[in-house]
């Protein structure tokens, strides 16, 4: 397993640790408002190839960090489109250092059996929409079906976790926004992320606006039920 970048340092990302982030390149969704595209795109990804780092080396900088840092994050593109993924994750925990997954939930089998295995100790989902627009916002490489699985994978396990949607003013619609509060029906835990279209995968993207931040929290507010609880990132 490569990885396309490290982070060495991050407050924000894995919530109540101190940790790093490991980005593993590829991504099987082509989401237009991607804003690494670099980590995505196979011509892209071709181009900075040489610069790859091993898992080998990876390894060697997490053991120079035992005791500094607390967990480590693994982002993407996507890291469950790799098969060695449960490996590489052993690994980590193996070092003493708790893991925490980004994911699109495009591949739910890899998710359960990260689940099963106990190899994660946080799952964070990106869901895009609701899931009849799926396809629209993320590629034909999407399977809804795959999406409400994980969504259900994810939220029915005792592990901690959080979905989150980057909200789109041309695009979250009042009937999108409508279907997605209903497929999220049984989430505990919800973000709204900013949209920056400063750089994006598709170039039509980036003449897209986001919400004002006062508009995504009216928005969490409508969203919030007992059960659910609805949180606002920029």
């Amino acid at each position: 397993m490569k990885l396309s970048a490290i982070q060495r340092f991050t407050l924000l990302d894995f919530p109540g640790k101190v940790a790093c982030i490991a980005f593993t390149p590829g991504c099987d969704l082509r989401c237009g408002f991607c804003h690494n595209p670099e980590f995505v795109l196979p011509e892209r990804l071709c181009a900075i190839s040489e610069s790859f780092i091993s898992a080998e080396h990876f390894f060697r900088f997490l053991e120079k960090r035992q005791g500094l840092l607390d967990g480590v994050v693994v982002s993407g593109g996507e890291p469950t489109a790799w098969r060695d993924l449960p490996d590489f994750l052993d690994q980590i925990r193996m070092l003493g250092f708790s893991v925490k997954l980004d994911t699109n939930g495009n591949n739910p089998d890899m998710i359960e059996q990260l689940i099963a295995g106990r190899l994660v100790d946080y799952i964070a989902m990106d869901v895009k929409t609701s899931l009849e627009r799926y396809r629209e916002l993320a590629g034909p490489g999407v399977r809804p079906e795959h999406i409400k699985r994980s969504i259900s994978l994810i939220s029915g396990s005792n592990i901690e976790h959080e979905f989150r949607t980057t909200l789109i003013r041309e695009h979250h619609t009042e009937p999108v926004l409508a279907e997605l509060s209903r497929l999220l029906e049984g989430v505990c835990r919800l973000y709204f992320q900013a949209f920056r279209p400063a750089q994006t995968l598709d170039p039509a993207f980036a003449q897209c606006h986001g919400f004002s931040m006062d508009e995504m929290a009216g928005l969490a507010k409508r969203f919030q039920t007992p059960e659910r609880q609805v949180n606002v990132r920029g």
